[in-house]
């Protein structure tokens, strides 16, 4: 991906800060108004799907890039695709940009249908009876090569949502909820 536009480390703080604030408040994150390009890569563990796409140019979000997103991550049990909130594209990017990676978030779980969050809910313990997945406002991801304390690590200094931290299963869960962490 050497179209990363990574604000720099001093404006990092300031720009997370920004966008928790205007998070709070309702408005679309701000990851970086300066910011010409912002571009993510995906691996789907479950269905192998592989993506690495431009979402933001030229001052807004891709919708061609956004529908491509969507589809991936798509509740894989029932193929049902539903919106992805752009702020929890924002989120992964800032992640990314802590961390200085260009590896793909290898995706466990994007959205979730009612069918299959309540599925879930029988058969694991922690699955939230409305979940944020629901929503679109979820996602549970690795990096290759960054261990899920470094990756749980870089999302909560952000503060930009809800971080939940499954060691054992090898994975993060990050979303643009209330700022929050277990």
């Amino acid at each position: 991906m050497p179209d990363r536009d990574c604000p720099q480390p001093g404006r990092r703080r300031f720009l997370s800060a920004a966008g928790a604030l205007c998070a709070s408040l309702g408005f679309a994150s701000i990851a970086s108004a300066s910011q010409s390009r912002r571009t993510l890569a995906f691996a789907h563990t479950h269905t192998g799907e592989r993506l690495a796409v431009t979402y933001w140019r030229d001052g807004g979000y891709a919708s061609e890039a956004l529908t491509a997103i969507n589809r991936l991550l798509r509740d894989f049990r029932t193929n049902e695709v539903h919106p992805v909130a752009p702020g929890l594209l924002d989120y992964l990017y800032q992640v990314q940009c802590v961390l200085d990676r260009e590896e793909p978030f290898e995706v466990i779980s994007g959205f979730r249908s009612a069918t299959t969050n309540d599925m879930l809910q029988r058969r694991t313990s922690g699955v939230a009876t409305w979940s944020l997945h629901m929503e679109g406002r979820a996602i549970d991801v690795r990096i290759p090569g960054v261990t899920t304390a470094r990756l749980r690590e870089a999302a909560l200094r952000l503060r930009l949502g809800g971080v939940g931290y499954y060691p054992s299963s090898g994975f993060v869960h990050l979303d643009t909820g209330r700022v929050r962490q277990w």
